[in-house]
């Protein structure tokens, strides 16, 4: 693969993660195609649960940026952050490593969670978004029957 894939598809990369911290979901959907393959490794079952409606399978810019504002609904923006450990290219293809905490605003339970982001970029613009995540202490931190 050309240096050049490799280049632009980490400066698309940085520039997602860039526009992700500032929040605004429309300028972040703006780096999506108009189609795309997003897919969150969660059980299939519990995609779309009323507690954590943004993890659910998409495939559209406008549902790239649906992800972004429920996101930020169901959590306390003041209490968040993303650490970027690495980020590995290798032609059209990324997979940022890294741990997200967040709080859930409905139980206020805070949480950690590792992450495996993988990334397509082509004609710069993202075309596949698939998450690998500890689900568990996501599911745990919105349960509201936990103590």
């Amino acid at each position: 693969m050309p240096a050049a894939a490799s280049t632009n598809t980490r400066s698309v990369v940085e520039d997602l993660l860039r526009r992700i911290g500032t929040g605004d979901p429309e300028h972040i959907a703006a780096l999506y195609a108009d189609q795309g393959d997003w897919r969150l490794d969660w059980p299939e079952a519990e995609h779309g649960r009323p507690a954590t409606p943004w993890i659910r399978h998409r495939s559209t810019r406008a549902d790239a940026a649906a992800h972004y504002r429920e996101l930020a609904e169901h959590h306390l923006p003041q209490q968040a952050d993303t650490e970027v450990e690495r980020i590995l290219v290798d032609g059209n293809d990324a997979v940022v490593l890294g741990e997200i905490r967040q709080t859930a605003r409905s139980t206020g339970r805070a949480y950690r969670a590792r992450f495996a982001l993988h990334l397509t970029v082509e004609n710069g613009l993202v075309t596949r978004h698939h998450v690998y995540e500890d689900s568990l202490a996501v599911a745990q931190a919105f349960e509201t029957d936990r103590a």
